[in-house]
């Protein structure tokens, strides 16, 4: 009896599938539904991480799991991400393995982007046609 017993747990263990759960990846699902992270609860939780924090926004990650929080500490600012369950931090690159893309630069890249007509050049040294269909704005630091 213990022999039959043995081999039907190993025929119920191995030939049937197994049950996992991906957090609705692929499903459709909104997960800001059901997890919510606000700008001061994101703060408090990174606050001894990065002293002098400032959230500047959070959203949904690429891999629906993670909240992307792009912050200002001091004068840099950075990319960091938050789990849904607001008990880690990752700090790093995100990367499309298909795409072969780094997600986390081109975010970065997007919301660092400068809209350049907002640049005062009252002050500046124009070289060339100052009304010339494309311009090169080039900074420089004496010191």
């Amino acid at each position: 009896m213990p022999k039959f017993f043995s081999l039907a747990l190993l025929f119920v263990l191995f030939l049937l599938p197994p049950i996992s759960s991906h957090g609705f990846e692929g499903r459709g699902q909104d997960c800001s539904k059901c997890h919510t992270l606000s700008k001061d609860e994101a703060k408090d939780l990174i606050k001894d991480i990065f002293p002098n924090v400032k959230i500047l926004d959070i959203k949904v990650s690429p891999t629906r799991s993670l909240w992307e929080v792009f912050l200002e500490a001091g004068s840099r600012k950075g990319l960091v991400y938050i789990d849904f369950s607001k008990k880690y931090l990752i700090s790093g690159s995100m990367i499309s393995i298909k795409e072969r893309k780094n997600l986390t630069q081109e975010k970065f890249a997007e919301l660092n982007k400068i809209d350049v007509s907002m640049i005062s050049l009252d002050d500046a040294l124009v070289m060339g046609d100052s009304q010339a269909r494309i311009r090169i704005i080039v900074f420089d630091d004496p010191d």
